[in-house]
């Protein structure tokens, strides 16, 4: 169960932290830019990721989806579903055409590589890992998040340990940089806002893949506090760094590079691996939304897709974290209002549901465990739970079962 916990909540982090929060370049136009005001915006950030974190995954494992289609059509009215609905799919496609510009970026300031061919690897990858299952799948989303955690860490002791700062000038550079927001305030609630948007498909999607309720709910604030973590270290750092980074395009990776250029190459390649996370999240979420009732058409859409946002990418990275993001934010506020809702509506039944799963699993633990009498009144009472399930019946029942033989063949390897 713990491994689960882990690799979901790494998973999730992968997702949401994407290009702009390991690049920095999101976090300077949106929280630097307000000096010492935007590192408090961070910390309030934090919480607020937190709790949506938790809400999010676990509205996904409540519902057993597979797109956010699934979880929308239940929490939110039929126009502003459908209004909602739209609006991810723009999201999804747009901020997967800005990662792989933020993958061209980055490659270029690291190692030269021309702008088109960054970009082309990334999307090249995109449709490659979307051939492997779903298990693999998360696995492989949250391979780099441990990494960045640790290099950011790094960079954190690099930049404080032993040094002093001139908060004067940092002010006076921070407030250089420009914004897109009006104050410290509503960048948080915009940046937060995006981050749901650009997130929410594949936590949906992450959420739908666990039975376990409480499983969900773990992962869930445990990968909202990592993020939390690394915003606002990362925020710190850059702060610190400003006459360094305020006219970059990758600036986290400037700062690598001042403290050794094996540390540059791997945080470089460590950002690259975020971007694709995010980028493959994004697509993946994509196709999902539009291969639901014909599940035939999911390769099409998302080559498809990732093609078209390729070609779109060269527009630049700086400019559309500056244009798009700002935009999605605010579109995002309906989101979280939506998710806050239904949250506060659904909790006991969600209490409920929890508690109903756990005790179909006990019960259907009795058919596989030899040392338990699984009887006839275990099996309609199984039964039972599986018709007063949220979930379909058979599906519910179904993969109950898998579960439960899945954890007994473990055991018995």
């Amino acid at each position: 169960m713990l491994k689960r916990i882990l690799n979901i909540s790494l998973a999730y982090v992968g997702v949401v932290i994407g290009a702009g929060l390991s690049s920095g370049q999101d976090l300077m136009q949106y929280f630097v830019s307000f000096g010492k005001w935007g590192i408090i915006g961070t910390i309030v950030l934090g919480i607020i990721s937190v709790v949506f974190g938790k809400i999010i995954i676990t509205l996904g494992s409540y519902y057993r989806s597979n797109d956010h289609f699934e979880v929308l059509s239940q929490i939110a009215g039929p126009i502003t579903n459908k209004i909602l609905d739209i609006a991810l799919i723009i999201s999804c496609f747009v901020v997967g055409f800005v990662m792989i510009a933020g993958a061209g970026s980055n490659l270029n300031q690291q190692f030269g590589l021309p702008f088109w061919a960054g970009g082309l690897i990334c999307a090249a990858l995109v449709i490659l890992v979307s051939f492997l299952d779903f298990d693999k799948i998360t696995s492989v989303l949250g391979i780099f998040t441990p990494l960045v955690f640790v290099m950011i860490i790094i960079i954190a002791f690099y930049t404080f340990i032993g040094k002093s700062f001139d908060f004067e000038e940092l002010e006076a550079i921070s407030a250089t940089i420009p914004s897109p927001m009006p104050n410290v305030w509503v960048s948080l609630l915009n940046y937060f806002a995006l981050t749901a948007m650009t997130g929410v498909s594949m936590a949906f999607v992450l959420g739908g893949s666990i039975m376990r309720i409480g499983v969900a709910e773990k992962s869930g604030l445990l990968g909202g506090f990592v993020v939390s973590i690394i915003i606002t270290v990362a925020t710190c750092i850059l702060y610190a760094n400003v006459k360094l980074v305020s006219t970059v395009d990758i600036p986290m990776l400037a700062i690598a590079e001042q403290i050794h250029p094996v540390f540059s190459l791997v945080y470089a390649l460590t950002i690259f691996g975020l971007i694709f996370n995010t980028a493959f999240s994004l697509f993946y979420a994509l196709a999902k939304r539009f291969s639901s009732d014909k599940p035939k058409r999911f390769y099409p859409i998302l080559i498809g897709a990732v093609v078209i946002g390729y070609g779109l990418s060269f527009m630049g990275f700086k400019s559309l974290v500056s244009v798009m993001y700002p935009l999605l934010g605010y579109i995002g506020f309906l989101m979280l209002f939506i998710l806050a809702i239904a949250w506060v509506k659904e909790r006991s039944n969600i209490k409920g549901e929890k508690h109903l799963r756990r005790k179909m699993i006990q019960l259907i633990t009795k058919k596989y465990d030899d040392n338990q009498e699984y009887t006839k009144g275990d099996r309609e009472e199984f039964h039972q739970l599986g018709e007063d399930s949220i979930v379909d019946t058979q599906s519910i029942k179904s993969d109950i079962k898998d579960l439960v033989k899945e954890k007994f063949n473990d055991n018995t390897r």
